[in-house]
C-alpha cells in the first residue's frame, strides 16, 4: 500500500513539474522523498561543541541553513567527522512571554559534512532561556542581577 501512495505522489509531482515546463529528475525526487521531516530555510546564529571524553573541547560558531524536527544543516568553521556527537545552541526567533530570549539546544550525531556545512541528526533537544547580558571582557563571566 505504501508503494502505491509513493507512486501516486510521484505522478502528481511529475504532472506538476511538466505543467510548468520543467524537467523532472526522478532520482532527485526519490531522494527528497526519503526525508522524514520538512525542512525550513531558517538562518540563525549557532554555537556548537563536539561532545568527547578528551579534555580539549572543539567549539565553533556558524549559521543554520535549514532546520527540521529531525535535523539541522549549518555552516561550520572546521571539519566535523560523521558519527561525532555534538551539541548545538541555536538562537531562537521567538521569545518566552514576548520578553525573554530563547535558544534551542540540540544534541545529536553528525551525519554529513561537505563544503563547510555539517548536518546533524537530532537525538534530543530542549528550549532554554538565553542570557542577554554579554560576558565581561576581562573574566568571561556574566553579570547576574
Amino acid at each position: 500500500m505504501g508503494r502505491v501512495l509513493y507512486c501516486s505522489h510521484m505522478a502528481e509531482r511529475a504532472n506538476s513539474y511538466l505543467s510548468r515546463g520543467k524537467k523532472l529528475n526522478l532520482n532527485d525526487n526519490a531522494q527528497a522523498d526519503r526525508r522524514h521531516s520538512d525542512r525550513f530555510p531558517i538562518e540563525r546564529e549557532v554555537r556548537y561543541r563536539v561532545l568527547n571524553k578528551r579534555s580539549s573541547e572543539e567549539t565553533g560558531d556558524g549559521k543554520t541553513v535549514n532546520i527540521s524536527s529531525s535535523g539541522v544543516l549549518f555552516t561550520v568553521e572546521h571539519m566535523l567527522l560523521p558519527g561525532r556527537r555534538m551539541e548545538l545552541a541555536i538562537s531562537w526567533p521567538a521569545q518566552l512571554n514576548n520578553k525573554c530570549a530563547l535558544k534551542l539546544v540540540a544534541r545529536g550525531r553528525v551525519v554529513r559534512f561537505e563544503g563547510g556545512r555539517a548536518a546533524i541528526e537530532i537525538q534530543q533537544y530542549e528550549f532554554r532561556t538565553q542570557s542577554t547580558t554579554p560576558p565581561t571582557a576581562t573574566t568571561g563571566l556574566r553579570l547576574v542581577n
